[in-house]
């Protein structure tokens, strides 16, 4: 009787096994790696997967407030590449991928705002580069999301107002790609794009707990988004891990003739950065600490120590890196004095592209923002500190003036060389740093809250000013539940290393942590 009960036990044990799911796909923790295993295994097609992304924006936009625009056809064109895909298989890693662009990225389909109510409804006349690329690619264009007006500022629009954390309602999702930072970290795609000209990428990743990597200046195109400083300017992939930065920006790299800054990527770009991550990178790495950006936030300095042991126990060496002080002190005003008037004249240069009926110039912006009193029936709502921006920016000069020239000629180089001085006197493979030096700001802080405190400020526009790359992944979190983000720094051209350090740091520490104001929905877990 007992050794049939016992085959029988066996017996449904062996049955369970199997029914027992090979894998399991969690969509607000999946990599584009997971996605493109639950393709393979038929378990996930772009179609389920963009309605997901639209079921997570109709359940949470309402109040994170990032969305500009969704494309209309996102479903047809999912259901497209499945066919193809089942008929000539994926173009690349990135087929039936949803992507959240910042909407200063031209898009032929959907209209290009810069998050101003002066360009609403603008269509552009083709894809910036980087999104011709992308699509190409078999992405999946998605959404258009919210960002700081013309990329400068907080995380405001007139044309939609204030995106929200979605770990915080209360706090800045931090600008200028705030939007595309809200709409990772709240999967509504699982990669967007924004742009930074002096922290405007890796300040909405640090601040809504996602990856995030500036690349170095010439990597990606800057040919068909709206620019706020072509010295500075560059796009760059938001994420929700270092796999999926790796893997998405190979697709978008390579030399564009509409676009002379990415000659100087030529022989030094690749098409798959995938190849580069290892777990075990940190060993033996050499890893400059920054302690000037230090001392702002005590629970951000607890999140760095503790990044900085993990580092050491995976076989890293930590050295401490200090700044000149004439390289602090001037960073702002350098950093001030190509931003503004370059802004100014380029601004033009843009607004020259777009059908007539729109702003001809940097004056016609500040004259048309002036009609904008009060909220309007459309939902546009006045962005004061952007606009009134725009006045301090008309008086900074032009690109003759003998201080942007001096600035541009002189000072960058010097920034350059003395970073690069410092990197190789100190031998180190990466400088790190806490992205912000303090958790996200309150949104209804009075404006220049953080300066008046005064102290420590952000090191980001190093990486503007320099041109080098900055790849930002999750540290860890406040005793409030902020998010906090480390920056892995390093010379032109350094993405591969910086990829591989970021992923063996992520890979030991796996500090990501969705956030509580976007929880996951039903039928987004997929057992197969």
């Amino acid at each position: 009787m007992k050794t049939t009960r016992s085959l029988l036990a066996l017996a449904a044990l062996a049955a369970c096994a199997c029914t027992a799911p090979a894998a399991t796909f969690v969509f607000e923790s999946a990599t584009i790696e997971d996605i493109n295993k639950a393709f393979d295994a038929g378990a996930l097609t772009a179609e389920k997967l963009t309605q997901m992304c639209l079921d997570r924006i109709a359940a949470y936009d309402g109040t994170l407030n990032a969305v500009i625009a969704v494309n209309p056809k996102a479903l047809e064109i999912a259901r497209a590449l499945d066919a193809e895909r089942k008929q000539k298989g994926p173009r690349s890693p990135l087929h039936g991928i949803p992507v959240a662009l910042k909407d200063n990225f031209d898009t032929f389909d959907v209209p290009t705002t810069g998050g101003s109510y002066l360009l609403k409804d603008s269509i552009p006349p083709d894809d910036a580069f980087t999104v011709k690329k992308l699509r190409d690619a078999g992405a999946i264009i998605f959404a258009k999301v919210n960002l700081s007006e013309f990329a400068s500022g907080g995380a405001r629009s007139s044309i939609i107002g204030q995106s929200r954390n979605p770990h915080a309602l209360d706090r800045t999702p931090a600008g200028s790609s705030g939007g595309t930072g809200v709409a990772i970290a709240a999967s509504y795609a699982p990669l967007g794009l924004g742009t930074d000209t002096g922290g405007s990428i890796r300040g909405p990743s640090t601040s809504n707990g996602i990856v995030g990597l500036k690349p170095t200046h010439g990597l990606m195109s800057r040919d068909g988004i709206i620019p706020l400083a072509l010295t500075y300017d560059t796009g760059g992939p938001m994420t929700r891990s270092v796999y999926d930065i790796a893997v998405s920006l190979g697709v978008m790299t390579g030399v564009d003739p509409a676009d002379e800054a990415t000659k100087k990527s030529e022989g030094k770009f690749h098409r798959d950065y995938v190849q580069f991550l290892k777990k075990d990178a940190l060993k033996g790495a050499r890893i400059g600490i920054a302690r000037d950006f230090l001392g702002a936030d005590p629970d951000v300095d607890w999140v760095i120590e503790s990044s900085l042991s993990a580092m050491r126990a995976a076989g890293a060496t930590i050295v401490d890196v200090r700044y000149p002080k004439w390289l602090l002190d001037a960073r702002s005003e350098w950093y001030n004095a190509i931003r503004r008037p370059e802004f100014v004249a380029q601004i033009a240069d843009y607004l020259a592209t777009l059908k007539p009926g729109y702003p001809k110039n940097h004056d016609d912006l500040i004259k048309m923002s002036e009609k904008l009193m009060a909220r309007s029936p459309e939902g546009f709502t006045p962005n004061q500190p952007r606009w009134n921006l725009m006045k301090e920016e008309a008086k900074s000069g032009n690109l003759q003036s003998v201080n942007y020239l001096m600035v541009r000629d002189h000072a960058l180089p010097l920034v350059r060389t003395t970073l690069e001085a410092i990197m190789k006197e100190h031998k180190v493979d990466a400088i790190v740093y806490p992205t912000n030096p303090r958790r996200p700001a309150l949104i209804d802080a009075p404006s220049g809250a953080a300066a008046a405190a005064g102290g420590v400020s952000s090191a980001t526009n190093f990486a503007n000013l320099s041109g080098f790359p900055d790849l930002i992944v999750p540290a860890g979190f406040t005793a409030s539940g902020l998010p906090v983000g480390i920056s892995f720094f390093g010379p032109a051209f350094s993405e591969p290393k910086l990829l591989a350090l970021g992923y063996s740091f992520e890979q030991a520490t796996k500090s990501m942590r969705p956030p509580v104001h976007a929880p996951a929905l039903p039928g987004e877990t997929i057992n197969y």
